[in-house]
């Protein structure tokens, strides 16, 4: 078993939904645990599917719950935005970005390929400081409530395996095959990096 909590990443596009259920989950279960967006603003369904509104990420959740609330409270608190926000309040004060982080992580889940991408390419461009290993793992998550914390349990599932392994180099290929078996989804784990 690792000596230390397994420290854990968790990374999409806006730091809204899906990564801030899993967030919420691992923070519930003790783990160490950041999330982070990779996209230059967060995005939310705005009134019309093709306006949706858009924050600077220097914006506070208090703020994009607050100035929807203004906007049609009705709406947002229909297609669930307000909970989404006020969960998020709860955990952070403001939506971070992966590439402004230097912190070093045991593993790094991200909710889409494209993320992964995106994530790895951020890690492949750094300057490596601590030679520290961090495990890079891709769990598809569609962007909606249900879906999130049905990927976020997931997530879940597999730090609490890899808490309790003594060797997550020997480990991590076993452990996803096994639950890619269990679960019928694939992983893409993107190797090992250094930080």
């Amino acid at each position: 078993m690792p000596s230390s909590p397994l420290k854990v990443a968790v990374v999409c596009v806006s730091n809204m939904n899906r990564n801030m259920e899993a967030h919420s989950i691992l923070k519930k279960k003790a783990f160490s645990v950041w999330s982070f967006r990779t996209g230059s603003r967060v995005r939310l369904p705005g009134e019309a599917p093709n306006l949706p509104v858009a924050y600077y990420f220097s914006t506070t959740y208090k703020e994009m719950y607050n100035d929807l609330l203004r906007k049609d409270r009705q709406h947002y608190i229909r297609n669930g935005m307000l909970h989404i926000l006020g969960r998020n309040e709860r955990i952070k004060p403001r939506p971070e970005r992966f590439q402004e982080c230097r912190e070093a992580f045991d593993v790094i889940f991200t909710c889409g390929e494209s993320i992964h991408d995106r994530v790895v390419e951020d890690l492949c461009a750094r300057e490596q400081e601590t030679f520290q290993p961090v495990h890079m793992i891709n769990v598809d998550i569609q962007n909606t409530p249900e879906d999130a914390t049905l990927g976020a349990l997931l997530i879940c599932e597999l730090c609490q395996c890899l808490q309790h392994t003594d060797d997550m180099e020997d480990s991590l290929a076993k452990l996803l095959l096994a639950v890619e078996e269990k679960r019928g989804k694939k992983f893409l784990h993107g190797g090992c990096f250094c930080c």
